[in-house]
């Protein structure tokens, strides 16, 4: 017990110790609803295991558990088998390296259970932004426009609009509503210099 102990507060493995009870932590509060599962999440962070679209905080549990171990493991194989603390710094790079491998392996299966978990995209979410016209004009019975996503994305929507201003190729318009028969969106004239979005 002391040896698991002293190997467990010791270098290199008593830095992933603290990380992994701040790892607890956490997760205790989402358990307990004190905090958002998601508060934690970034791209960034699954991104660099090559499962993006996997919360953050699930890559990062199943890293710091991963090295916990592992280093946990080899301090103790370590100075079982003799050798001094010289060999903690390359223990520290090799189990870096040894749980970004098995984090990478254990989380990229993940993304499709999360993929699936997520929100079915609906052309509602397209109410309130802003479209670019692609029509010479718009009207009460044609027009088209294209509207970007937050990810990126974009799409080409059929547009109406029911007012005289006119809507040419080029102009920025609002899409305030959607019309479930027709398929298309209602769209007003729209200063893109009021869009929220915009980028200076």
């Amino acid at each position: 017990m002391r040896e698991f102990v002293d190997a467990a507060l010791g270098f290199p493995t008593g830095i992933f110790t603290v990380v992994l009870s701040v790892v607890v932590v956490y997760w205790l509060l989402v358990l307990c609803g004190g905090i958002e599962h998601d508060m934690l999440d970034t791209m960034a962070g699954s991104a660099a295991f090559g499962a993006v679209g996997v919360p953050a905080a699930v890559s990062a549990s199943v890293f710091t558990v991963a090295a916990w171990f592992t280093s946990l493991a080899g301090t103790v194989l370590a100075d079982r088998l003799g050798f001094g603390g010289g060999t903690a710094l390359v223990l520290l790079v090799a189990v870096l390296l040894l749980a970004a491998f098995v984090t990478r392996a254990l989380v990229r299966p993940l993304r499709a259970v999360f993929r699936s978990a997520a929100p079915v995209p609906s052309r509602q979410d397209f109410i309130g932004m802003t479209c670019v016209i692609r029509t010479s004009r718009v009207d009460a019975g044609f027009g088209q426009a294209e509207v970007a996503s937050d990810d990126g994305s974009t799409a080409v929507v059929q547009v109406r609009q029911s007012g005289s201003e006119p809507l040419t190729y080029g102009s920025t318009a609002l899409l305030f509503a959607y019309d479930e028969p027709g398929e298309f969106f209602w769209a007003a004239p729209f200063d893109p210099a009021l869009d929220p979005r915009r980028t200076s």
